[in-house]
């Protein structure tokens, strides 16, 4: 098993019996880059993939694997924002962990380093007890959303109401299904975005994709 922690620094990197300190950057918030750590999971006695080998192995409940995610994310003061499973060159499971705002969270603290840490441990391990992932090797990566961050539920566009944002529309809206505009809240399955020059309502079930833009 590997584990880094990535966005631009390692706090420690482990494989085999060979271990390295590194500087430790654990408290840190994580940056615009979503990216955070992963691990490396490979069967006792299973073979390292090669090309299409695993693709016969790929199915997956994520149902059940969102539900461990919780499990560990909850106990930790976390919520899990989205579970993705890709096949590519390899397979790879990402987690993504939010922290919301709330009594417990009046600062408005973000997901830091130690938590994605202490999610991927545990979560680690509550995958391969219960063998949540079968078939072989896979790399297990716990993420915070990052400022570009999707837009996944109606909650969402009324917390970050002022925040620039990119809609893509199944169906058309004042003749377009493209809008970016400010988000202006949500109620009662609409959104509502500010235009540069007027306010456009968006029903929220003909959203296909929505995520913040990242301003400087």
């Amino acid at each position: 098993m590997v584990f880094r922690v990535l966005d631009g620094s390692l706090a420690f990197s482990w494989q085999g019996n060979y271990t390295e300190v590194l500087p430790d950057r654990s408290h840190d918030p994580v940056g615009a880059s979503p990216l955070f750590c992963w691990r490396w999971h490979l069967a006792a006695g299973a073979e390292a993939p090669v090309g299409d080998k695993w693709r016969s192995s790929n199915r997956m409940d994520l149902g059940k694997i969102r539900e461990a995610a919780e499990r560990v994310a909850r106990s930790e003061g976390l919520e899990v924002f989205d579970v993705e499973w890709k096949i590519g060159k390899q397979r790879l499971l990402r987690v993504y962990l939010d922290r919301l705002p709330g009594p417990e969270n009046r600062e408005g603290a973000g997901v830091s380093h130690l938590d994605c840490q202490r999610v991927s441990e545990q979560l680690s391990v509550i995958l391969d007890v219960e063998d949540l992932v079968p078939g072989p090797g896979y790399i297990l990566e716990i993420s915070s959303p990052g400022l570009d961050r999707k837009l996944i539920k109606p909650a969402d566009y009324e917390r970050f109401i002022g925040r620039l944002a990119k809609i893509w529309l199944n169906e058309p809206v004042e003749n377009k299904k493209y809008i970016e505009g400010r988000l202006a809240g949500y109620s009662e399955g609409v959104v509502k975005v500010a235009l540069k020059n007027h306010e456009v309502s968006v029903p929220y079930d003909g959203i296909l994709r929505a995520n913040l833009v990242v301003e400087f």
